[in-house]
This record gives structure tokens, C-alpha cells and sequence, in this order.
């Protein structure tokens, strides 16, 4: 894979503002669309924002990777989870085989699939096995889908008794997610959605929108897999334990995303900085990913303007970090699953923005009376 060692903080510094020139330019595309001037709403919105990301007056979204970051995590010890934590493995392989819903999604839309193993606790089944070093074995398997082995270690350390990782796991993590996009850049890019696959995480990701954000734990903790009352005041519990214990400082975002993330969203985090970098559009998904941007605009604030939320999840810790990074979700379908569902339903709404704004005839091309001046 190349771009390994890729370090983190020179790619942050290379994410620039939105063009405002491009931006101007596809203000005033659409005011001279066959329309009333905002009677598209967000999409005309979606046009102009896309246009500034990509620094082009006409914005376009041809090449677009779903990228699902897959790892485990100490804390299921815990049992805040539903599931055992086989279950992070046994689903990287259905990702692989094709079966999961982001596989019918991305095959839906075209979309490339791209699986990470970057802390996936045991084997995959049908999986290439693990390497003498971190690097990755690329292997095409289901239509449009590629693994990627870049396991940094075998999942996390409980992050209620301690840090779930050190800063040196959680840059060498980052290094991964900034390589996947070197290496799908190569080949063209538009459009990065985040996805995610991990046993547990969702109590990692709740854990890093409450330091992040300072909200209480039981505001920001959710059902993830489904769990019944018990469990969810257990994992509260935990997520407050692990606040207490420790002591994540709200100025250092690297030191909270080492202490309470997965190995999944620091690898999603290099994703978000290497994606704004080269001018695509992210597209955020439920609470892993949500979590992933606001850790990432914590590292680098620029980076926030190439956000895109797709939709709201009913975990509140989702819809907490939205909040705090000001983005409004296209959808709200009522959605917890992860592994990108939500951002990968989103992106026809994209296509949709772009097409309309590309496509649609002008008043003088199309012989169409203008609004009479007042």
C-alpha cells in the first residue's frame, strides 16, 4: 500500500479552504438554471458546496469509495455489546463475500468497497492471513470489493481501565487511513464515505463525543446493537468510568481519540484528512464516523468544510457530534447500523445536486422566459 508513513500533520496542513471563486461560479450557474431562484433547496446548496470542495464551478462525483474500517475492542470485556466479539471478524468476511447491506449498497450505486482490517481481534475466515509487518495485502474478492490487511494490533486495551491504545498505535492507525486514500486516489477520486465494523465501538465512539464535547455520558450513549435497559446503564457506567480514569483533555484530540478510540476511527481519521487534502467530499455516517469527524476537525478545523453528514442516527452520540460540528443530515430514516449505510444512501442525493446542477438547461439556452424584474 503505498503512502505508509504519510504523516498526518503535513497532510492536515495541505487541506485548504473551499474556493470561493468556484463557489461564486456555481452561485451563479444556478440563478441562471430553468427554476425559481432556491426552489431546489439543499440540493442547490449540496451543488455549491461541492463545487468549492472540488474547485470547479461544475463539481462532478464519477469516483466514489465506500471505506470500512473494521477493528475490536478491549472494552466488549465489558459486555456493553450484544454481540460476542467474534462477530467483528465473522462480518469482515461477509463484507468480503459480498453479503452485507454497505455490499448491496455499494454495489447499488456503484460504488468501490474498500474493507480495512486495521485491529481485527482474530482471523477472517476466507481472508488473506497476517503479514510480518503492517502493510497491506490488496486482493479483489466481491464485485467491487477490496480487503485491505493493515492490522496495526490485535484490537484495543479496555478503555475503562486504562488508554484503549498509545499515540504512537492511534498516528500509525491514522498513517493507514491516509494511505487507503493515496492509494484509491491514484486511480481518481470524487467521494469518500466512512463506514465502520467493530464489536463495541459504539461505546469507544460515545466515549469520544462526550470528552470531545462535554456532554454526560448517559446523554450521548446509545442502544448500538441493541441492547436492553441493563446493559445500557451498564455501558453508561463504563463510559463514565473511562472518563474518570482517563482524563481526556478537551485541547487534545490525539491523547482522546488514543484513550477512548478504536483502531477503526483513528485509521477513519486518516481517511477524512487524506480525502480533504485532495479535494473530495466525505460523507459521514452514524456514530463511529461522526465521531471520527469530530476528532478529525479537531485535529485539523479545515477539514470540516469537506463534510457531508448523510444522515441522522438514532444514536444520540451521533446526532451530539453533528451538533457540534454544525452539519445537518440529508436523511433521517431512523438508522443504527454503521458500516456506511447511511452515508452510502446519501450519495444519490449527491448525484442528484451535481446532475441537476450540470444538466439542467439555462433560461437562454432553453428559450425560457426569466422572472419579470419587480
Amino acid at each position: 500500500m503505498t503512502g505508509v508513513g504519510e504523516d498526518w500533520r503535513q497532510v492536515a496542513a495541505a487541506v485548504g479552504p473551499l474556493d470561493a471563486a468556484a463557489m461564486q461560479a456555481a452561485r451563479e450557474r444556478q440563478g441562471q438554471l430553468t427554476k425559481p431562484a432556491g426552489s431546489l433547496g439543499r440540493l442547490e446548496e449540496l451543488a455549491v458546496r461541492l463545487a468549492g470542495i472540488q474547485g470547479r464551478a461544475v463539481p462532478r462525483l464519477a469516483q466514489r469509495a465506500i471505506v470500512v474500517m473494521a477493528a475490536d475492542h478491549g472494552v466488549a470485556g465489558e459486555g456493553v455489546s450484544a454481540y460476542p466479539q467474534a462477530v467483528t471478524a465473522q462480518m469482515v468476511a461477509n463484507f468480503l463475500a459480498g453479503g452485507a447491506a454497505i455490499s448491496v449498497l455499494a454495489r447499488q450505486l456503484g460504488a468501490r468497497l474498500i474493507v480495512v482490517d486495521v485491529g481485527v481481534a482474530g482471523n477472517v475466515p476466507g481472508a488473506p492471513q497476517e503479514n510480518a509487518r503492517p502493510t497491506a495485502t490488496r486482493s479483489v474478492l466481491a464485485e467491487n470489493t477490496t480487503f485491505r490487511r493493515a492490522r496495526v494490533a490485535p484490537g484495543t486495551a479496555n478503555l475503562a481501565r486504562g488508554p484503549a491504545m498509545s499515540r504512537v498505535q492511534a498516528e500509525a492507525a491514522i498513517a493507514v487511513g491516509l494511505a487507503v486514500v493515496a492509494d484509491e486516489a491514484a486511480g481518481g477520486l470524487d467521494a469518500v464515505v466512512l463506514g465502520d465494523m467493530g464489536i463495541a465501538n459504539t461505546t469507544a465512539g460515545a466515549a469520544l463525543v462526550a470528552a470531545l464535547t462535554g456532554q454526560p455520558a448517559a446523554a450521548v450513549v446509545g442502544r448500538g446493537t441493541g441492547v436492553d435497559d441493563a446493559t445500557w446503564r451498564r455501558k453508561v457506567a463504563v463510559v463514565e468510568r473511562a472518563l474518570a480514569v482517563n482524563h481526556p483533555a478537551p485541547g487534545d484530540p490525539l491523547g482522546t481519540l488514543a484513550a477512548l478510540g478504536g483502531l477503526e476511527h483513528a485509521g477513519l481519521v486518516g481517511v477524512v484528512l487524506g480525502a480533504a487534502a485532495r479535494q473530495c467530499v466525505v460523507v459521514v455516517d452514524g456514530l463511529a464516523a461522526a465521531a471520527v469527524a469530530l476528532v478529525a476537525a479537531r485535529l485539523c478545523p479545515a477539514a470540516r468544510d469537506y463534510l457531508v453528514a448523510g444522515h441522522a442516527s438514532v444514536e444520540p452520540g451521533q446526532r451530539a457530534a453533528l451538533a457540534a460540528l454544525d452539519l445537518q443530515p440529508l436523511l433521517d430514516l431512523g438508522l443504527r447500523l454503521g458500516e456506511g449505510t447511511g452515508g452510502a444512501l446519501a450519495l444519490p442525493l449527491l448525484d442528484a445536486a451535481v446532475r441537476l446542477h450540470a444538466e439542467m438547461a439555462t433560461f437562454q439556452a432553453a428559450g425560457v422566459s426569466e422572472r419579470e424584474p419587480p
